[in-house]
Order: C-alpha cells, then structure tokens, then sequence
C-alpha cells in the first residue's frame, strides 16, 4: 500500500498512475463505504486509486478509547460478514463494538409495541452499535497490507474529464489520477455526481438529529430501543464502554425548532427530557458529550452509473436514520459494485464498461428505492397526530407483535437478508 500527503503542485506532465501502477479504479471518498470498496477490490488484485480529502488516516491507537463518538451506526449481521470477510472485524470489535439482540419500538401516544430478539430471527445478535471512527480505522488497518492500493490524502477534487476511454479527475493542486473508472463516494453532498451532472431528487424530512452519548442507571440489556414521540422517533442504542453497559448512543430525530431548544439545554435538563421520553425504562439519564444537531435530508440520485463513473453510500442516497439503514444499504453498495468489477475482470471487460455498470445500478436501486420508501412511510405515519391514524398504528403494532410471519418478514429487513446477497456478505 502507497501512502502520499502532498503539500504543493507536482511536476507537469505525470501520466495516469504517477503514484505506482496505474489504477484500474479511481474512488473518491475514503469514509467507511468507499474504504470498504477498495479492501474488497485490493483484496480481488485490482489495483485502485483512493482519494480522501482528510489530511491523515485516523490515529488507531487513539480511536475506540475513552468517551464513544457521537457518530455511530448499527451494522447489521450481513454486514459484519461483510467485514469479517475483509479481515477488518476482529480490529473493529476488539476496540468496540456493541451487541444488541432484543429490539423495543413503541408509540409514546398508545400502547402499541413490537419486540423482536435474535432468537426469533435465528442470527446470534441483531445487530452492533459501532462508531464511525472505529469502523473506519478498522478498514484502514486492512487497507495499510492491500499493496494495490495508494491512498492520497490531502487530495480535492477540483473537476471531472473525460481522457480517451478513461475518466480523470483533476485535484485542486494540480494533481491529475486517470482510470477507467471512477466511483463517487464522497457523501450526500457529493461534489462528484454534480461534476457529473447527475441529478438527485432530494425531499426535506422535516426532522433535525440531535445526537450525543448517555449514561443510565439501569444497565441497557443489549436492548435498542425506539420510541416514537409526537415531534419525531428517540433512540436508546446500547453501547458498552470499557465493560460497562449503562451507555446508550443517542438519536433523536425532531423538528427543527425542537431541536434548536433541545441542544440549548443545559445537560441535567436535556437528561430528564430524555428519561422522560422512553418512560423511565432506563433509569435516570446523565448526558455526557455535547449535544450536536444533524439536518436531515432524504436524497436519492437519478441514476447510479455513467459510463465510467458509479456512485456509492451516500452520493447515491442517504436515508432518514430511522431504522439505522445508511450505511449498511452503501456497505451493499460497494460490494455489489466490487463483485461485478471483479467479475467483469475475469472475462477481460474493463472496469467502466456501461453493461457491466448497469448490472451494479439494477442489483442495487430497487432495493435502496423500497428503503427509502418504507422510511418515509414510517415517517410520515408516525408523524401524524389525527386519532384515527394514531389507532391504527397502535392496532398495526400490536397486530405485528403477535403474527409470527410478518414479524419474521421485518426482522429479515432489520438483519439485512433481504435479496440476493453478493457472496462477500453470505
């Protein structure tokens, strides 16, 4: 593996490749989805060019100590496959990761309730809370042995082209990386897709996240719980700290000007409105990390593919966090995406053919179109104050707490075994 940091302009006239050997694929974004696509693609012999615009990788002997990140995700069983199979998960959990193998969902307006355990869904857990930054330094300890593949940190991306059957992308200092193709995934914001010209659809949810980290007196249980409030859903989501299972990650999606007075708060006062909120079912709250507000935006692009170029994660869409989803669907992404370049590379068909491009857009929209759908469903059902919808909610919950098929049905959802699964995640 290549490393480089670059301070200033290089000298004119470098070819494609100018690190090494020359990239098959350019990938721009190097948080956990595109780091996730180029292990899978290193480990496959492709060699890959990855573009981060952070200055450094993270310092692993800092990160998963101390007081958990306010980021974090909830990595299904099919992903974590997907990392074991990268060699990157006994890093992630030996640092930390948080089981949880029972799941609470209720309304905070009824008495609706559904609750869902591993043992009903056959896996051993139904999940762990992870943060961010220990899923991503467990990548790039992976990524540091993969020889195919340079990283180039400090690297902005200033403008796409096109260079005879190949993309190029030509870096705010001058620096210019050519393959034949190139993926976007540099977030839901992506500078990339726009260079691209590729169109997104993107829809206000109406909702603000406040996240931050808790303390409870009573211990979690290895239970995620959610509660659906009239301004938004709260989620407790059980973290253990150095042995200690009184933590929960906090996300609590809100209106905006709910949320603008929550992080005002003084911490004791946000703490009792929290405990107060999930019933008490955890004791007395003391918050521990500021409290930050996320704006959230649904996106979902138009297309996914051009030739020589694919987007990723969240430069393809990003999702309302209501059902951890986000970075399991790019987690998907990359390795579908991985699995028909590898593919393709095996019959001589190079990396931005449209067909083979195609194949990766059509495996992967509908099920990231039916995510985003069912989310908004859950949003704007769950958002509603009118008594008759309330009711039925309330009956729908209970109803699905009950009928064994339909629950097992939703926590396929949950764990991710939905579909035909690329072979890295089975």
């Amino acid at each position: 593996m290549q490393e480089t940091h670059h301070q200033g302009p290089p000298p004119e006239g470098r070819e494609r490749g100018e690190e090494g050997e020359a990239a098959e694929v350019v990938i721009v974004g190097g948080g956990m989805v595109g780091a996730t696509l180029a292990c899978l693609l290193g480990n496959a012999g492709v060699a890959v060019a990855l573009l981060d615009a952070r200055e450094a990788p993270l310092d692993a002997d800092r990160v998963g100590h101390g007081r958990p990140g306010r980021r974090v995700s909830a990595l299904t069983p099919v992903s974590q496959r997907l990392l074991e199979g990268l060699d990157a998960w006994d890093w992630i959990r030996g640092r930390r990761a948080s089981p949880y193998r029972f799941m609470q969902v209720w309304d905070a307006e009824g008495s609706g309730e559904v609750n869902f355990s591993a043992d009903q869904a056959g896996v051993p857990v139904l999940g762990h809370i992870v943060e961010n930054d220990v899923i991503l330094a467990g990548l790039e300890s992976r990524l540091a042995a993969l020889p195919g593949v340079q990283r180039h940190y400090g690297a902005r991306v200033a403008g796409l082209e096109e260079r005879g059957d190949d993309r190029e992308v030509v870096l705010e200092d001058g620096r210019r990386l050519a393959a034949p193709l190139v993926v976007a995934a540099d977030g839901a914001r992506s500078p990339l897709r726009e260079m691209a010209g590729i169109g997104v659809s993107a829809r206000d949810t109406g909702h603000v996240a406040v996240v931050t980290t808790v303390r409870t007196t009573r211990p979690h249980g290895e239970v995620a719980r959610q509660v659906f409030l009239p301004t938004g859903p709260l989620a407790f989501l059980p973290l253990v700290v150095d042995g200690d299972d009184h933590h929960c990650s906090i996300v609590w999606s809100t209106s905006p000007g709910e949320a603008e007075r929550l992080v005002a708060l003084p911490p004791e006062a946000l703490a009792r409105e929290m405990a107060a909120a999930v019933e008490l079912r955890l004791g007395e709250v003391t918050v521990i990390d500021r409290a930050l507000a996320v704006p959230l935006t649904q996106r979902h692009a138009e297309r996914y593919v051009l030739p020589g170029l694919a987007l990723v994660g969240d430069a393809a869409h990003s999702i309302h966090p209501l059902a951890g989803q986000g970075v399991n669907l790019g987690l998907m992404d990359a390795a579908v995406l991985a699995e028909e370049l590898v593919r393709g590379r095996a019959r001589g068909v190079a990396p931005g053919d449209e067909r083979l491009l195609a194949r990766y857009a059509r495996r992967r929209r509908g099920d990231n179109a039916t995510m985003l759908a069912l989310m908004d469903g859950f949003r704007l059902l769950f958002g509603s104050r009118h008594p008759a919808l309330t009711l039925a909610r309330n009956l729908g919950m209970s109803g699905v707490d009950r009928s064994g098929p339909l629950k097992r049905l939703l926590m396929q959802q949950a764990t991710g075994h939905r579909g035909r699964l690329p072979a890295s995640c089975r």
